[in-house]
């Protein structure tokens, strides 16, 4: 199909927010969304058996990058955030931290050019998860009403407990997850509805019936680059920071003081 006759097809342009939900493949439940996530987590298991294989003293390009990787999250998130004690989480924070910049690269590749994290229930799921997680060990370290006393109840004259008290809860335990999911679910779906401006109003100005709209269409498309490669920033900026936040919660859930 040319370019004029697919802006001027009513029907499916511009598009919609049904984009957002597309068809599913294999029953209600297998959409190009799950596909991505299962692509997604086949790749990482490959790549990561395949870097640690045959560890080398001098380690090949692939082991070099897996290294790096894992030694990334376990000196500047696990360590920085929790301590020593933190080193036996490194592995999950590698573990999130690839899947979620993995999937957030799905929306500059060509041909797939959407990220399951512009879906919010892929977020949701992730920060359940990190939610799940810090509430668990702070009850397992410290017990079930020690660590909601120590999570609740800040260090603070008496007569203002009963103010303080909801909003240690509200902020722990209902902003966190929400926030959590949220960021990058907003900053995900935004870069996608970004992108998409440009590269259709690109096509949408190419097959123009107005001459002088035409010449219009190369800054869009050049918008639509220059933007990629600040999609390409924002994507393992999110990971990054899904991960920080996440040790953040582990780290306050395991410290002694509030």
């Amino acid at each position: 199909m040319s370019a004029s006759a697919w802006a001027a097809d009513g029907p499916h342009f511009p598009p919609t927010v049904e984009e957002f939900f597309p068809p599913a493949i294999a029953g209600p439940f297998v959409t190009k969304f799950t596909i991505l996530v299962w692509f997604a987590v086949g790749i990482l298991i490959v790549f990561f058996l395949l870097a640690y294989r045959k560890p080398r003293m001098v380690p090949t390009r692939m082991q070099w990058i897996a290294e790096s990787i894992y030694g990334f999250n376990r000196e500047n998130v696990a360590n920085q955030m929790i301590g020593h004690d933190g080193v036996r989480f490194a592995a999950y924070f590698t573990t999130l931290f690839s899947f979620i910049l993995l999937t957030n690269l799905f929306s500059i590749i060509p041909g797939i050019q959407i990220s399951p994290n512009s879906h919010i229930a892929f977020p949701i799921v992730l920060a359940i998860i990190s939610y799940v997680m810090f509430i668990y060990l702070g009850v397992k370290r410290y017990g079930f009403g020690a660590y909601f006393k120590k999570a609740l109840i800040p260090p603070a004259p008496w007569y203002v407990l009963p103010l303080l008290i909801p909003i240690e809860f509200f902020s722990t335990f209902l902003v966190r997850p929400v926030t959590l999911s949220l960021r990058l679910f907003a900053n995900m779906f935004a870069g996608h509805m970004i992108l998409l401006v440009f590269t259709l109003g690109g096509f949408a100005l190419l097959g123009s019936s107005a001459w002088f709209l035409k010449p219009v269409s190369i800054l869009s498309f050049a918008m639509a680059i220059a933007l990629t490669f600040l999609e390409f920033l924002v994507i393992v900026l999110q990971a990054y920071i899904f991960v920080i936040l996440t040790s953040s919660y582990v780290g306050g859930a395991l410290a002694e003081e509030h």
